[in-house]
């Protein structure tokens, strides 16, 4: 599984590392973001605009996603 490790990376350099990783890259991957609640939330953003999902690794390591394909349905723009 390949494996992106944003530790020491600075928040405005994250979207476009995750956005280039996860589109070279064939799932599953793993991202380490740390613990930062800010870099957790960029990373989802840019996993959510993919149709991605980070899952957490496991409960002692908070700070690791494993990245899938969303399979959840999405809302649809023409619902009434």
């Amino acid at each position: 599984m390949d494996e992106l490790d944003l530790h020491g990376v600075r928040h405005y350099r994250v979207e476009l590392m995750v956005e280039d990783f996860v589109l070279r890259h064939e799932l599953p991957l793993r991202i380490i973001t740390g613990n930062s609640p800010v870099m957790k939330g960029i990373v989802a953003e840019v996993l959510r605009r993919h149709n991605l999902r980070g899952e957490v690794e496991n409960h002692y390591n908070l700070g690791a996603l494993i990245v899938t394909e969303d399979e959840r349905p999405r809302p649809s723009d023409d619902a009434s």
